[in-house]
């Protein structure tokens, strides 16, 4: 009976991922978008990654990190640098370039991780948050990186005619982190963060698991900050400032915390929000700060625990039914 339900569970997100490439490339084939629909298509993508890839460390780890887009910035100029010095079909530069741009974030998430992740609350957002800064300040200051004017002659690879490579990465990316999630590691960062003392007391090695899913949360942040370089064309250091970490972190929230569908929801949303209220002038950021506040009164509703609590109450019925 579990396997059934484990099949049926699979099955039906096979199909929802299907039917949204599906409706997203017939609206693309069928010329239905306009030019600045086609604009966010890629960009909701790239948000959907760095929101999934930071709902690991704060809604499953528990850690408040503000540093996520420095890692982003570190992918998109490591793979930016790579694509320009290879001279291979685009593709494959993009492939490479994601992957370097990954590692390098990876890399980077582990040197800082280390040190950092002893701290807790307030204190590792404030840290992460500096650290995000010095990453600006520093590619500011290097001359490779273009400084203040910015890196240019970056191949469009990552627009909307690529949408099914994109899509394809970011499917890997919910793939990964929500079978680790599912998964022994997961079910150990879940009790760090639901209490830490006592993962320690039964031989969970905190350390070791905040350090994982630090990692292979920059590792995503820095392929989506790969897919940001080859789509905008252009990369400026004011791009990858706190703001954007802050734009991030409300995805998650919004989305609901360890919660990956939510967080993918959440991103879609904002990020095709201040596009679809453009036509709206000066009332666009005034409607979207509105929209935002509905969602977060709508997410901490008693008409929102009740649905939880119902859905909670079938899984757990079902649960008892099995073992009968």
């Amino acid at each position: 009976m579990k396997n059934k339900k484990i099949s049926k569970s699979t099955i039906l997100n096979i199909i929802i991922a299907i039917v949204v490439y599906a409706a997203v490339m017939a609206l693309i084939k069928g010329g239905f978008l306009g030019r600045q629909a086609m604009s966010i298509i890629i960009p909701c993508c790239i948000n959907v990654m760095l929101a999934v890839s930071l709902c690991l460390l704060v809604g499953f780890l528990g850690e408040l990190t503000l540093g996520h887009a420095g890692f982003m910035s570190i992918g998109a100029y490591a793979g930016a640098l790579t694509t320009n010095a290879l001279d291979l079909p685009p593709m494959v530069e993009l492939i490479i370039g994601l992957l370097v741009g990954g590692i390098m974030a990876a890399l980077f998430s582990f040197i800082i991780g280390l040190p950092v992740l002893r701290l807790k609350g307030d204190y590792l957002a404030i840290v992460t948050l500096g650290f995000g800064e010095i990453i600006k300040s520093v590619i500011n200051s290097l001359g490779v990186t273009g400084g203040a004017k910015g890196l240019t002659g970056i191949g469009a690879y990552s627009n909307y005619k690529n949408f099914t490579f994109v899509y394809i990465v970011v499917l890997i990316t919910i793939l990964v982190i929500s079978n680790l999630v599912k998964s022994r590691h997961g079910r150990a960062i879940c009790a760090v963060r639901d209490n830490y003392i006592a993962a320690e007391a039964v031989g969970i090695k905190v350390s070791k698991f905040k350090t994982m899913a630090f990692v292979i949360s920059g590792f995503f942040a820095g392929m989506a900050g790969v897919f940001y370089a080859h789509n905008v064309g252009i990369l400026k250091p004011i791009n990858f400032d706190y703001n954007k970490s802050i734009e991030i972190l409300v995805m998650v929230v919004l989305g609901g915390m360890g919660n990956i569908k939510g967080a993918i929801i959440a991103a879609v949303i904002l990020t095709a929000l201040p596009e679809v209220l453009r036509g709206a002038a000066d009332f666009r950021m005034l409607l979207y700060a509105v929209v935002l506040i509905a969602m977060m009164l709508f997410n901490n509703s008693k008409f929102k625990l009740a649905l939880v609590e119902k859905r909670n109450l079938k899984k757990a019925m079902s649960i008892q039914k099995e073992g009968e």
